[in-house]
């Protein structure tokens, strides 16, 4: 299996610390050597150690953005197909 490299080229902020001490950030991360993604995921105090997480692009995050502030997104999906 192929070493996971990865680089945080911004740390954007934390959005949570658990009693352990492993803070959930939002940061700019580059896997791999390839161009940064938005990223959210615990990581431990100096982090060496990281947990599960979420990797999104820069649409996939302006469409959060949205959803967030509750504003309507359009979809493929037909809501009659459902009914």
């Amino acid at each position: 299996m192929a070493e996971l490299t990865f680089e945080i080229t911004k740390h954007l902020g934390v959005l949570s610390t658990s009693a352990r001490g492993w803070t959930k950030e939002l940061n700019l991360v580059s896997w791999n050597e390839r161009d940064p993604k938005y990223d959210i995921r615990e990581w431990n105090p100096d982090h060496s150690r990281m947990g599960k997480g979420v990797t999104l692009t820069d649409e996939e995050v302006e469409v959060l953005k949205k959803l967030l502030n509750g504003e309507e997104i359009e979809d493929d999906i037909n809501e009659e197909d459902f009914v």
